[in-house]
């Protein structure tokens, strides 16, 4: 990976750190509890319009559609606000949400026959232990059900892991914004169900500037520039290149935690999370992608022409061109641009079509 996109993998993890913070203070503006699934609901408004009118359905049915917007969408998010509603510090959320990388590789090996590797394996084992101490030391000082809770947006995010890598959607961003609207009625739905019309109706009738600000924070930069960018690093390089980068989201969310919210983890959080991230990484390199030290040289030209024929097709991508960057063509694509090498039609050398 060049210079220039390791530094937009940088960017999105900061980005995702940052949003930890960005969903605490707006779940708790000045003293006012904002019910956690209406701030979902919310979030996912913004998330999904205007922009569904101007991007094209991405080319997967409606129930990968459907199964990324329950899992990746509503399930892990919901779980997560409603965690951090709870009381879950948003420096140790940020944390335990890595176990979804563990959690990919139990769910490939289970449901698609992805047989993992010896070091993924052993890095599961070694963030089983990490998320244990954590879980203890936490159990010593607050209640544990919220940890339990991120862990069950952890497996959420998993499963709609599963789900988008069996849809092999050509766009990423069009399959942010589609499956985005299977989040906002169902969730507000609940939230009025769970939390009373009363409670809905007064925070929508007051909302604090803050929790407006979070909201398009979090839909804005978590998740259109985010994974706008993200999906599209992961359409030019294997994921063995760029998920490492997903290390840094814990080490940015607990130090903006530290620094906005005054949150000190304890040493078993500490301990735990050395162990939880060194479990993550060693799962993440021990499955190093066609391009890693062992590709051959067919494969290294084939990877090399599909990044160059990507960036000659991103020359129209304005979406993030306030940014200076030129990663998120999914506006470009929609619209008619670039559409190649990403259509499945060609597969690497000495890969067979369709496997990873």
């Amino acid at each position: 990976m060049n210079l220039r996109h390791s530094s937009l993998a940088v960017l999105v993890a900061v980005l995702w750190g940052v949003n930890f913070v960005a969903i605490d203070m707006g779940l708790h503006a000045n003293g006012t509890e904002v019910p956690p699934l209406l701030f979902v609901a919310m979030r996912f408004v913004l998330v999904v319009f205007p922009w569904i009118f101007f991007i094209r359905k991405p080319d997967v049915g409606w129930r990968a559609i459907l199964g990324v917007g329950l899992f990746m969408s509503a399930g892990q998010f919901g779980l997560l606000y409603l965690a951090m509603g709870l009381g879950m510090p948003a420096g140790l959320a940020s944390l335990v949400l890595q176990a979804q990388v563990l959690l990919t590789v139990l769910l490939a090996a289970g449901l698609l026959g992805e047989r993992p590797k010896r070091a993924q394996l052993a890095g599961v084992v070694l963030g089983v232990a990490g998320l244990a101490v954590v879980g203890v030391g936490r159990s010593l000082v607050a209640p544990v059900l919220p940890l339990i809770i991120v862990l069950a947006a952890a497996l959420s995010w998993a499963a709609g892991n599963i789900v988008a890598r069996q849809a092999k959607a050509t766009s990423g961003l069009g399959l942010v914004v589609w499956s985005g609207a299977v989040v906002p009625l169902p969730l507000a739905a609940l939230s009025l169900l769970v939390d009373g019309p009363d409670a809905v109706g007064g925070v929508l009738a007051d909302l604090q500037p803050v929790t407006v600000v979070s909201a398009v924070y979090t839909a804005v930069f978590g998740s259109l520039v985010g994974y706008g960018i993200w999906n599209r690093l992961l359409g030019l390089y294997p994921s063995s290149a760029v998920v490492p980068f997903t290390l840094l989201v814990p080490v940015v969310g607990m130090t903006t935690a530290w620094l906005a919210l005054s949150e000190v983890p304890s040493p078993a959080e500490i301990g735990g999370g050395i162990l939880l991230l060194g479990g993550v990484a060693t799962a993440v390199f021990g499955s190093r992608g066609p391009v890693g030290l062992g590709a051959t040289a067919g494969q290294r030209r084939w990877y090399a022409q599909r990044r160059d024929a990507a960036f000659a097709g991103d020359a129209g991508g304005g979406f993030a061109a306030g940014l200076g960057v030129d990663l998120p063509a999914g506006l470009a694509e929609e619209a008619g641009g670039t559409r190649g090498l990403a259509d499945g039609a060609r597969v690497a050398p000495d890969r067979e079509p369709g496997r990873p």
